[in-house]
């Protein structure tokens, strides 16, 4: 009898991290590769491997550089926390273009272009809602009974 097919082992897409943390302390570099490997284990997706680059990371040994590399191997995409990762703007749609053109996908913990809601400010009024009139319900008491 063959196993269920919960049972049976299943290969989760490849993906692979980068970060781009600038001058973040090593608890933000750490909470970073923690809320990526969080990110995909809860997606089903394997993190092979995290590619962090640094401000002085240039040339062909640089860490973006060995991200493309490794997603041309056939890797499913890249996880990044925030699109702003992959650099300043200009940086970014270049390597957004190198991105796709391996055949990789990006994927975002959060998008800017979709910000979650801020926790800081004046909370909205609540809406108004219509009432609705209680209606009798019949069946459960007489008819003759009073409600």
């Amino acid at each position: 009898m063959e196993p269920l097919t919960e049972q049976r082992p299943v290969v989760r897409p490849a993906v692979y991290g980068f970060l781009r943390p600038g001058r973040a302390s090593a608890a933000r570099r750490t909470a970073l590769r923690q809320a990526l490997a969080v990110y995909c284990s809860t997606r089903e997706l394997e993190l092979v491997d995290v590619f962090t680059e640094h401000d002085n990371d240039q040339g062909s040994e640089g860490a973006f550089a060995r991200l493309l590399n490794a997603l041309a191997a056939g890797a499913y995409g890249v996880v990044l926390p925030t699109p702003a990762h992959l650099g300043p703007r200009a940086h970014a749609t270049v390597r957004r273009t190198q991105v796709t053109g391996t055949g990789a996908r990006i994927l975002a913990l959060r998008d800017h272009d979709h910000p979650r809601p801020s926790r800081v400010g004046p909370v909205p009024a609540p809406r108004q809602c219509e009432l609705l009139p209680v209606l009798p319900v019949f069946g459960s008491r007489s008819q003759e009974g009073s409600w």
